[in-house]
This record gives structure tokens, sequence and C-alpha cells, in this order.
């Protein structure tokens, strides 16, 4: 009788396991469209304003702030996870990221945010190069944020890809 328990509960956690990736699949991509519907409007203004892909601005976004919900996003309105860096006059957060107690920018509105990454890849000559690139050459912005130090994921252009490509994000470079 033990043993039939023990199978039982055994069979029990090993459904409830593999239902988890499922489930959370699901809730994740209600929240990312939920971002995407929320900020695919200033994604275009900004393209317009600065030439930066708007796919690549609301892929950054959904990578870098978890659509949203990470602390740095919610609380404090950094959705692109841009450090203080030197010269920065604004508003700050200190926050654990690659190293513990880094300073952040922190913003009054999301908005805010989403201009101050354009002028932070505008002002950057380590970012120059992609402006050279076709309009709409999200795949080109991929590899290049990546190959410039924009992030230190050695998979950050594949995941922005990912995310560019199951959102069908490329659309809203044709606006």
């Amino acid at each position: 009788m033990r043993a039939n328990q023990l199978l039982r509960g055994i069979i029990v956690l090993l459904f409830s396991l593999t239902s988890l990736p499922l489930l959370y699949g699901q809730r994740m991509n209600a929240a990312y469209q939920a971002y995407i519907r929320k900020y695919a409007n200033e994604a275009i203004l900004q393209m317009k304003r600065h030439k930066i892909p708007a796919s690549i601005t609301i892929a950054q976004g959904l990578l870098e702030s978890n659509a949203g919900a990470s602390t740095l996003a919610s609380v404090h309105n950094n959705h692109f996870g841009i450090k203080c860096h030197y010269g920065w006059e604004g508003d700050t957060i200190i926050h654990d990221d690659d190293a513990k107690g880094e300073c952040f920018r922190k913003y009054e509105h999301a908005e805010a945010s989403f201009e101050d990454h354009s002028q932070f890849l505008v002002n950057r000559s380590r970012y120059a190069s992609l402006f050279e690139l076709k309009a709409g050459d999200y795949k080109g912005w991929a590899h290049g944020l990546k190959k410039a130090g924009y992030a230190t994921d050695p998979g950050y252009a594949q995941k922005l890809l990912l995310l560019i490509n199951k959102y069908e994000l490329h659309q809203y470079d044709t606006e």
C-alpha cells in the first residue's frame, strides 16, 4: 500500500512539473502580448525619430524588463536595463545585476525610458555602425547590439531574434 501511495505521489509530482512550462508559457505569452500592445506605438515613434527598428526596441524592452514585470521596469520605469554610466544626471536606483549594488537609471514614466534608450544608442560611438544598416534590418541590429556590448549574455542576439519572430515584431518596422 505504501509503495502505491509513493508511486502515485511521484506520478502527480512529475505531471505537475511537466505541466508548469506549458502554463508558464501561456501566462508569459499573454504578458508579452500585453506589453507589445502597450508599447508598440512608442517603439514606432522612436523608430521614426531615431531610425532604430521598432522590432528591436520592443524585443529589447520585452527581454530586458521581462515584459514590464521586472522591478527596474515596474517600479523605476527602466525598460532597457540601462545603467547610470558616466555623465548621467537623472534619478538613479541601486540594483543587483552583473554585480551587487549597480547604479541604474530611473525614469518618471516608461516613455522617458524609451526615449533615453534611443538616445543611448544614437549618442554612443560603439553603436554608430548600426545606423548604417538598411532600414528594418532587425537581424543586423540584433547581432550588432551584441557585438557592440549592449548585453553580457552570449545569446542576446538570438533571444532578440526569437522574440521578433515569435511575436512577428518585424511588422512594426514598416509603420
